[in-house]
């Protein structure tokens, strides 16, 4: 019975769980009209668009908060915002949430920024 409960207690869990979005206006509207976007009773909400004025502090203190979160899955982030706060996203070695890195409508994917692409070909002792 007790095995039932955990069991029921991780499914609500997963069924529950958010897609958090750290991105450019496009990307964060993409993701809003997808269906991704929340905001609890307390206003706190599960993306952040960063403009020309945000600070990479706000980008980092919207990260650390995301990933605190218990109820976070997964966080996108565009790569050259990733970029901003390389150091933090590196550190980060937490398996849950899931950071993925996306490019953006003006800026390409560079798999050399990648931190999952990086790791990988680490793993699997892959070299230029």
């Amino acid at each position: 019975r007790r095995d039932r409960s955990m069991s029921a207690r991780k499914s609500l869990e997963l069924n529950n769980a958010l897609i958090c979005v750290i991105g450019d206006e496009d990307t964060v509207t993409g993701m809003l009209l997808a269906g991704v976007g929340n905001v609890d009773a307390r206003r706190t909400s599960n993306f952040l668009v960063v403009d020309s004025k945000t600070t990479p502090a706000q980008i980092e203190e919207t990260f650390q908060r995301f990933v605190h979160r218990s109820d976070v899955a997964v966080i996108i982030i565009n790569q050259y915002i990733a970029a901003m706060i390389r150091p933090v996203i590196d550190a980060f070695e937490g398996t849950s949430p899931a950071i993925l890195e996306v490019p953006s409508k003006e800026h390409p994917y560079d798999p050399d920024q990648d931190a999952i692409h990086r790791r990988t070909r680490l793993l699997l002792g892959i070299r230029d």
